[in-house]
């Protein structure tokens, strides 16, 4: 059954969270769903309507605003930023010496998680039929790292001490101890840009006096999809923009309890006339947990809704790569497949 046209334009662009259920969430905006409405896929009216605006960026994470698309788009995006932006990490694991009591395959495992500063760019995808030999790593795509290391007693503890960190030299195997190998010119290639770990205080496993670790790791590229290791970013998430409409004035300690119900800084009390009474401050603080839908006599004051076109992304590196790096590999990549799914689609049509 067609809609009221007075309910139409809400719809089109809003999310209603309601008591019961959340309404609206499809989307309806296609050519000939709605009388009078031009929604033909219009290429000027997209550049005019979209738009990216950043809202915090720091070394590790990136928070911004992407209105003016589908879902289907921004998830894509999301999709991958998660799973399809390439990165170093470590693949294969030689293990010469381990007499430590953490397994080889458990140490492996432990190694490949850990994330390596190391730009992805510079990097070539290595071939998988090639050999998987210490010997087959190649400067253009491989990174050789080495851990060795061999715990001893401390000749300065003292005799009634008992804690380790006392009596032990190298009893604490951490990232920092994993060191960069360079295979052929990449010393000259990347002398402003040392290879590492990206943190110094990851504990890979601890040792006792005589014990040892002797491991040559090779880093290759790769993405999520493929392993989890290889995912730059620790999370790449979206949320609506939250709408928050008050639909009569709300005063004294009605203002009050609303206020409570939502998260700090959406609602705030003003004086009028010597009354307190509720406004909408900042909707965007909110995080639409509809705790005032609880309330009888509030629930029927104030609409809840989300801006269908307008995400708020949050990124937050693993640290191999800036966030916002990452956002713009990611559209190059979604560019990227926007081009060979038209290439494909060209072949077909020669055909």
């Amino acid at each position: 059954m067609a809609a009221p046209m007075s309910n139409v334009e809400e719809i089109r662009s809003r999310v209603i969270l309601g008591e019961f259920g959340v309404k609206n969430v499809h989307t309806t905006d296609f050519p000939g769903n709605y009388p009078g409405f031009d929604d033909t896929w219009d290429m000027k009216r997209f550049q005019k309507n979209f738009r990216i605006d950043v809202v915090h960026l720091d070394e590790n994470s990136m928070e911004f605003d992407m209105v003016g698309i589908d879902a289907a788009i921004a998830n894509a995006f999301r999709r991958i930023l998660l799973a399809e932006v390439p990165t170093m990490a470590i693949e294969k694991v030689f293990i010469y010496n381990n007499t430590s009591i953490v397994q080889d395959e458990v140490l492996a495992h432990r190694l490949g998680l850990i994330p390596i500063k190391a730009d992805p760019r510079l990097f070539e995808f290595k071939n998988t039929g090639e050999e998987s030999a210490e010997e087959g790593a190649s400067e253009i795509d491989t990174i050789k790292l080495q851990l060795k290391i061999k715990c001893s007693r401390n000749p300065r503890a003292s005799k009634d001490s008992s804690d380790p960190r006392e009596l032990y030299l190298n009893h604490m195997v951490y990232s920092k101890d994993i060191e960069w190998v360079p295979i052929g010119n990449q010393a000259d290639v990347f002398a402003d840009s040392c290879i590492r770990p990206v943190h110094d205080d990851i504990l890979i496993a601890q040792l006792r006096p005589g014990q040892e670790l002797d491991i040559i790791m090779h880093c290759v590229k790769g993405i999520g999809k493929d392993h989890a290791k290889f995912s730059p970013v620790a999370t790449a998430s979206y949320r609506l923009l939250p709408d928050i409409t008050l639909l009569e004035a709300v005063e004294g300690e009605k203002a009050e309890r609303l206020k409570r119900c939502f998260s700090r800084g959406v609602i705030d009390l003003e004086d009028v006339r010597g009354k307190k009474v509720a406004k909408v401050v900042n909707s965007r603080l909110d995080t639409c947990s509809r705790e005032v839908l609880r309330h009888s006599d509030l629930k029927n004051c104030v609409k809840l809704g989300r801006v269908r076109d307008h995400f708020i992304f949050t990124v937050e590196s693993t640290g191999i790569l800036p966030p916002d790096v990452l956002v713009t590999e990611a559209i190059q990549v979604l560019m990227a497949k926007c081009q060979s799914f038209l290439s494909e689609m060209n072949s077909v049509d020669m055909e």
